[in-house]
């Protein structure tokens, strides 16, 4: 739920009467006032759904943390779409007015959306319907109806940019090739830890399943070390450790994504 007052949907498609944009690789920008967005195509297979934010705004990771809303995708009107997989880019930790911690933007963003084609021979139309938040002092939750057509053959000039977009991704590791540690403080405490890398500072996101409610800290560097404290909130009734939990690791050499298991001191 929102922390803070909601209005109603306000976003349309479009300006009533405004001319579709001559750009083929683009779509029309549905405007929300405090955020515009719309649909690339970067090739075959190749989309993005990019957000334009105005200074001051944010909008919000699929895990949107104390408060806000993730931005939902769906492709149901496509025309020869197997599927559409949006990649998130790594998000950051934004302290809001009311002093709660936001997990998303606060700049401009662009989801690389994988596509795959029902006949390959044939090109791929997207029809998306996007909700999204945009929160400055209050939160707007915006939708936008876009539809672009994807080139069967060559790349366009959006292609680099939907590449760094997934660049931006985090990318998928296992637990065993970090060389990270794992200690359980107590029974419901643990201390994470990886080895140091030249770049920017490190972040821990988690996503544990539902009903579990895990935290994450950042403890300050030493020996070699970007450590974190992680600690359990709440669970389901009757649930036991160990949970597993979807992990996202910013900074650093660059973001990763990973299963981490959380259970009782050995």
């Amino acid at each position: 739920m929102f922390a803070r007052p909601l209005i109603a949907f306000v976003l349309l498609a479009g300006a009533s009467g405004a001319a579709r944009a001559a750009d083929p690789y683009a779509s029309e920008w549905a405007d929300a006032g405090k955020a515009q967005a719309r649909l690339l195509a970067g090739g075959p297979g190749a989309a993005a759904f990019e957000i334009r934010l105005a200074p001051g705004a944010i909008t919000y990771w699929r895990n949107p943390g104390d408060a806000g809303a993730p931005p939902n995708f769906d492709f149901s009107g496509s025309t020869n779409l197997a599927s559409a997989e949006p990649q998130f880019p790594a998000p950051e930790r934004i302290v809001e007015s009311d002093g709660s911690e936001a997990y998303g933007y606060r700049s401009d963003v662009v989801f690389a959306i994988v596509v795959q084609a029902v006949d390959p021979s044939k090109p791929v139309t997207l029809a998306l319907k996007a909700g999204y938040a945009v929160c400055e002092k209050i939160c707007l939750p915006a939708r936008a109806n876009l539809t672009i057509s994807l080139p069967d053959r060559v790349s366009t000039p959006y292609a680099a940019a939907i590449g760094e977009a997934k660049a931006a991704t985090p990318r998928p590791v296992a637990w065993g090739s970090l060389g990270a540690e794992l200690a359980a403080v107590d029974a419901s405490d643990w201390r994470l830890c990886l080895a140091s890398e030249p770049g920017p500072t490190r972040d821990l996101f988690l996503e544990p399943p539902t009903g579990w409610w895990l935290s994450s800290k950042a403890e300050p560097a030493s020996g070699g070390r970007d450590c974190f404290s992680v600690t359990l909130h709440e669970k389901p009734e009757q649930a036991k450790l160990p949970v597993s939990a979807r992990a996202t690791i910013t900074g650093g050499a660059g973001p990763l994504d990973v299963t981490v298991s959380f259970g009782p001191k050995s």
